[in-house]
C-alpha cells in the first residue's frame, strides 16, 4: 500500500485526485492539505510514502515545501503536479530533489503509474517539459544583467537598482535596454517574463 499526501489549494481538484487514486487497491490517501505551510507538519505526523504537491499554493510554495520535506522526512518522496510546467520550475523541482515533475494534463493512469514509480525511487519527468528544457537556448544574460533584471522583477525602479548595486541610474537604464534587446522582448515586463520562465533569474 502506497500512502499518499495530496497538497493542492483547489478543493475540487484534491477531491477528484483522491477519488481517482482510491480506485486503485495499492493507494491510500492519508492527508489532504490546501496550504504549503501544512505540508511538512502533516507529513511528519502521518509519514506518507509520497507527497503529491502543486507549486502555486497559499503560504510556502510547493517547491520550497518539497525541499523542506526532503530535509526533514527523506523517506517521503515528492511528486510535483502542476499547471505551471515551465523549464524553470522543472529545474527548481530537480534541485529540490523532487522524485517527479508532471503537468496536470497528464492522464489518470499515467499519474497513478508515476506515483508508483516515485514511491519505488524512480524519477519521473513530464516528457514535454523535459524537451522544452533541453531545447532552451543558453542564458544570454551576464551575471550583472541577471542581477539588474532580478531587482527590476521585484519592482525596484532604476534609481533604486542603481543605489543597491552602486551604479549610476544611466548605467542601470542601459542594462535594462540591453537586456530587453538580448531577450527579443517587447518591454521590460516581457523581458522579466521571458527570463523567469527560462529560469535565468
Amino acid at each position: 500500500m502506497i500512502r499518499v499526501l495530496l497538497a493542492d489549494d483547489m478543493k475540487l481538484f484534491r477531491a477528484a485526485l483522491k477519488n481517482l487514486l482510491e480506485k486503485h487497491d495499492d493507494f491510500e490517501v492519508v492527508a489532504e492539505v490546501y496550504c504549503g505551510d501544512q505540508i511538512v507538519p502533516m507529513a511528519l505526523e502521518l509519514r506518507p510514502d509520497v507527497a503529491v504537491i502543486d507549486i502555486e499554493m497559499p503560504g510556502q510554495d510547493g517547491l520550497a515545501a518539497a525541499a523542506a520535506l526532503r530535509e526533514q522526512l527523506p523517506s517521503c518522496r515528492t511528486l510535483i503536479l502542476t499547471a505551471f510546467g515551465s523549464p524553470a520550475n522543472l529545474r527548481r523541482a530537480l534541485s529540490s530533489q523532487a522524485g517527479g515533475f508532471l503537468s496536470k494534463d497528464v492522464s489518470p493512469e499515467a499519474l497513478a503509474e508515476a506515483i508508483r514509480q516515485v514511491a519505488a525511487g524512480i524519477r519521473v519527468v513530464d516528457p514535454k517539459v523535459a524537451a522544452a528544457a533541453l531545447t532552451l537556448p543558453p542564458n544570454p544574460l551576464t551575471p550583472r544583467e541577471a542581477e539588474v533584471l532580478r531587482l527590476a522583477a521585484g519592482g525596484a525602479e532604476a534609481k533604486q537598482i542603481a543605489i543597491d548595486l552602486f551604479l549610476s541610474t544611466a548605467t542601470v537604464r542601459n542594462y535594462l535596454s540591453s537586456i530587453t534587446a538580448k531577450l527579443n522582448a517587447r518591454t521590460q515586463l516581457d523581458a522579466v517574463r521571458i527570463a523567469t520562465d527560462a529560469g535565468w533569474i
